[in-house]
């Protein structure tokens, strides 16, 4: 009886120690109090509970989860619910999380905070968005900023990922996140100049809150910023400032931050600068991308976008097999998606395979309708790379969406002017005209208003007709033209010219439409406009001009100052007595009296003697035979030893005494223009 009532005593005792460490936020402490007390009563449900918050507390989540996992009967999901999903959600089990949540018989506030935070993860921005605004309109507590600055990350989302103009959502920009959010909303609208300000805001705003708290360091701070300046330099990379967005780039890696998804992002973004060249610093920024929990940490496009870096950069570092690899993996997760398909194509250039990279692409033209103009584009560029202009008129002609657009219309028509088919040119410009014209014909019900572009293109195809002689085709569109605007001068004076040719009696007819001379006349100061600066100059010099030609008319006045000739500078061996060589304009191998190099020269003389040593005859260097040289090294097998203060400089470091001369010679050798026998 005695051991059985110390069980509830002891317990009570541990329940007070569990108390007093959660108060004190000391779990590590309280989960072995917990413990104790589920060796006393293993099913004890709030035990279990606390053993959950504690695990969970102390960062353990699959720890915690298992405990729950084993005691479903126990802890049901009515009362443990949120923890079991918040576990899931810390593990990235994302889709498990949100089961959970959906299950849960009531929707508590923890457990709809959570729902938001999962949305968010899995990319649901507009059932995130509804989440957070029914939290924020149904709660009021000290969290109310951090629902705000959520709110506004989803509509940032929103705005970068799904290219969705924002709403005004009212909020007090008060702290840097929200700024910051704010400044990422822009930079997905594109309003670049206005996101870099709000930016500046942020990192203000940042530097201010931080400095507040005397326990936060320098580091600390630019640790925080980290993020900001990311964006920052991302800016200034779409801006063109390529220099300045890698040296912040570069700043921010020095710091080693500790989020890797920042870290994959800048990296990623250094890779994109650096393109084709310094590929070895791509290569040691690819590893950075490939970090662990990196895709926790990114969206699906950002992981999307860093797999397409890292293929091309197997393809600028000629890892061909590593990028059809890469590719193919992409194109397998992503079927309609452009760039796995023109990566493999450019990969499959560089080896020089142009037909299979055609033929690549029109495969997947043929299987992606949607996606046809731009691969069909694709093509094209291929075939002009490889002279087939014609071929690559006949794709971009097949491209039926683009065949009226004023870019396409003058692609076309240049492509055909260079290989002088200028009937086909004439057949693009009179398709486009006749697209126009039905497209206006439906917009407006049968009216016939030219639209400023239908205009342009009439114009442009008359100036083609009229460049290239076909005055008879180009008739008809000036008449359109003049018809729209009766009182355009240049289009009458165009008809005219092109009548004249083909019934000049019309000609003579629409010349009278032409206006007089009086109306023509330009109200203009002749004598301002010779007296201006410009005309000043021009008319003296003329003036000038002819003064002179009257001078050599007339004979008169000064003679023109003849220009001395320079005498040409003699050689300095000239000799005035000898005659020059008729032929020494010749290079000295095409001369008469050439018999080529003597060979053999000193030959006897090469290979013999020591290291340093000269063709001079051995009696000149013999010290012992000159009485007033200097002492040398000693001889092999002497005994003498060398004085440390002598001067003089050991064989091998002294200079040959027939160097210089040598050198000289060779020197003179190559003056005269005779090649060398290196």
């Amino acid at each position: 009886k005695m051991a059985a009532a110390a069980g509830p005593a002891a317990a009570a005792g541990l329940w007070s120690e569990v108390n007093r460490c959660g108060q004190n936020g000391d779990f590590a402490r309280a989960l072995k109090s917990v413990n104790k007390i589920l060796q006393i009563n293993k099913d004890d449900v709030t035990a279990l509970q606390c053993k959950v918050v504690c695990l969970i507390q102390n960062g353990n989540f699959k720890e915690a989860l298992g405990v729950i996992n084993t005691h479903t009967k126990l802890l049901t999901s009515d009362v443990i619910a949120f923890e079991k999903a918040y576990c899931e959600y810390r593990l990235n089990r994302i889709e498990s999380a949100l089961k959970t949540i959906q299950s849960a018989s009531q929707q508590t506030d923890k457990l709809k905070e959570l729902y938001g935070q999962v949305l968010y993860k899995l990319e649901r921005y507009d059932d995130c968005l509804a989440a957070y605004r029914d939290l924020i309109r149904n709660s009021q507590d000290e969290y109310e900023e951090e629902r705000k600055t959520n709110l506004s990350a989803v509509v940032a989302a929103q705005s970068t990922w799904e290219k969705v103009v924002p709403e005004d959502l009212g909020l007090r920009e008060a702290t840097y996140e929200l700024c910051y959010n704010s400044a990422c909303a822009l930079i997905g609208q594109g309003k670049l100049n206005e996101a870099m300000k709000k930016l500046q805001k942020a990192e203000e705003l940042c530097r201010q809150s931080l400095s507040e708290d005397s326990d936060v360091t320098e580091e600390d701070i630019e640790a925080e910023l980290a993020i900001i300046h990311g964006q920052m330099a991302y800016i200034m990379q779409l801006q063109g400032r390529t220099e300045d967005a890698l040296q912040l780039y570069n700043q921010i890696i020095k710091l080693k931050p500790t989020d890797v998804g920042l870290l994959a992002v800048i990296a990623n973004n250094i890779i994109t600068i650096n393109k084709d060249q310094n590929v070895f610093d791509s290569k040691k920024k690819v590893k950075l991308t490939n970090a662990e929990g990196v895709e926790h940490k990114l969206s699906k496009k950002q992981l999307q976008a860093i797999e397409f870096n890292k293929a091309l950069l197997a393809m600028y570092t000629n890892q061909a097999d590593q990028c059809r690899k890469l590719s193919a993996s992409l194109q397998s997760q992503s079927p309609e998606h452009l760039l796995p398909v023109l990566i493999q194509a450019a990969q499959l250039c560089r080896e020089k395979q142009h037909a299979k990279a055609v033929g690549l692409l029109q495969d997947f033209a043929d299987q992606h309708p949607a996606n046809a103009a731009e691969i069909k584009l694709t093509m094209a560029q291929l075939k002009i790379a490889q002279g087939s202009v014609t071929k690559a008129c006949m794709i971009l002609r097949s491209i039926e969406e683009l065949q009226h657009k004023p870019g396409m219309v003058s692609a076309l028509v240049t492509m055909y002017s260079h290989e002088e088919d200028i009937d086909s040119a004439i057949e693009v410009f009179t398709q486009a005209i006749q697209w126009y014209q039905q497209y206006q014909a439906s917009q407006t019900r049968g009216a016939n208003p030219k639209s400023p572009v239908h205009l342009s293109l009439i114009r442009e195809a008359a100036n083609f007709k009229l460049k290239h002689g076909r005055k008879k085709e180009a008739i008809s569109d000036l008449e359109e033209l003049w018809k729209q605007n009766p009182k355009d001068v240049h289009t009458l004076a165009q008809l005219i010219s092109a009548y004249s040719l083909v019934d000049p009696e019309k000609a003579k007819v629409l010349s009278k439409h032409l206006p007089s001379s009086d109306t023509m006349s330009l109200k203009v100061d002749v004598d301002a406009l010779e007296n201006s600066h410009g005309a000043t100059y021009v008319r003296k010099k003329a003036g000038k001009l002819t003064g002179d030609n009257q001078q050599k008319e007339q004979g008169q006045g000064e003679v023109k100052k003849k220009k001395k000739k320079k005498k040409g500078k003699l050689p300095k061996n000239y000799d005035p007595k000898v005659t020059p060589d008729p032929e020494r304009w010749l290079p000295m191998r095409e001369r008469s009296y050439y018999r080529g190099r003597k060979k053999g020269k000193k030959k006897d003389q090469v290979g013999k003697g020591t290291q340093g040593s000269t063709t001079t005859g051995s009696s000149e260097l013999d010290a012992s035979r000159t009485a007033s040289s200097p002492p040398t090294s000693p001889r092999p097998g002497s005994g003498a030893a060398v004085s440390a203060t002598s001067n003089v400089i050991p064989p091998r470091h002294q200079k040959p005494a027939g160097a210089p001369a040598t050198k000289k010679k060779q020197q003179q050798k190559k003056k005269k223009g005779a090649k060398g026998g290196w």
